[in-house]
């Protein structure tokens, strides 16, 4: 992935400059431009790991700064108003996403690759990288700055939390081949490993501790990394009792997900369906 070290000076100054003018609307309109079709992106794979590209958002932050108020309606029922600088995402027949109708919407400034398919209704935010054969389901947002990686399934119902501030934070990563079940929320910079799947109801967060029950861990984010769920990793609701005081004494116990297992063959067969739904 290369990047516009040019453009990336030219957001960083005016990032800092008090104010803007009429003048350089093109530089942060091109940068748009170049984020809309992938050339940059808020996140990039790096050999050990995951780099955020700040800047990325501060550009993104620039869009709102500079935008005025537009009325997009389109002279029927359908009306919205928002900055001039982030329409709707303009999708043809050769961009070769599937938008089944029913009310979803792609903003203007995300990346969204051949082959995806969005089922209604679904919402793919600024900044966010969707990669190809991925299918984003009914009723799931994938927030500013996410990154989704190749033949992902984000079902119904599941959330890809974004960030734009503070600019160091790092964007939710799902890497490729994951299985995102129903109603499963990813925050705060979670990194789910290629391969993995979150049944129905996880929720990940930087807070949330992950019992390894195959590997005897627990994972956990710090000050320096986010958390991470391993490659391959099956990770399913659980929870943990209270110990001591008021919460023992009620039996009261915490929501924490548990990795029950690690992807086998038995495993992958029982997620071939999605080969299925996206040919």
């Amino acid at each position: 992935m290369s990047i516009n070290s040019e453009n990336q000076s030219d957001i960083e100054r005016l990032y800092e400059a008090p104010s803007l003018s009429s003048e350089d609307k093109p530089i942060i309109e091109k940068f748009l431009e170049d984020l809309d079709q992938g050339r940059i992106r808020a996140a990039q794979p790096i050999e050990n790991g995951w780099a955020t590209n700040r800047w990325v958002k501060k550009g993104i932050l620039l869009g709102f700064r500079i935008g005025i108020l537009k009325d997009f309606s389109d002279g029927g029922q359908f009306s919205y108003f928002d900055k001039d600088t982030y329409p709707l995402k303009t999708l043809n027949i050769e961009s070769k996403v599937r938008v089944v109708p029913g009310g979803s919407a792609i903003r203007y400034g995300s990346y969204v690759a051949s082959g995806v398919t969005c089922m209604p209704p679904m919402y793919i935010n600024v900044g966010a990288w969707v990669g190809p054969d991925t299918m984003i389901d009914s009723h799931a947002l994938v927030g500013s700055c996410a990154q989704v990686g190749a033949r992902v399934h984000v079902s119904a119902a599941a959330q890809i939390g974004g960030v734009l501030e503070p600019i160091g934070a790092s964007p939710v990563i799902i890497e490729d081949d994951v299985l995102i079940g129903g109603n499963c929320g990813g925050y705060e910079g979670a990194l789910i490993s290629e391969g993995a799947i979150l049944a129905s109801g996880v929720t990940l967060t930087r807070s949330t501790p992950v019992y390894d029950l195959v590997r005897e861990k627990v994972h956990r984010a710090d000050n320096n990394h986010p958390l991470i769920i391993p490659p391959g990793a099956v990770v399913v609701p659980g929870s943990r009792a209270l110990k001591g005081g008021f919460g023992e004494k009620n039996q009261l116990s915490l929501y924490t997900p548990i990795i029950v297992k690690y992807r086998d063959e038995k495993t992958d067969t029982s997620v071939q369906l999605e080969e299925w739904l996206r040919s």
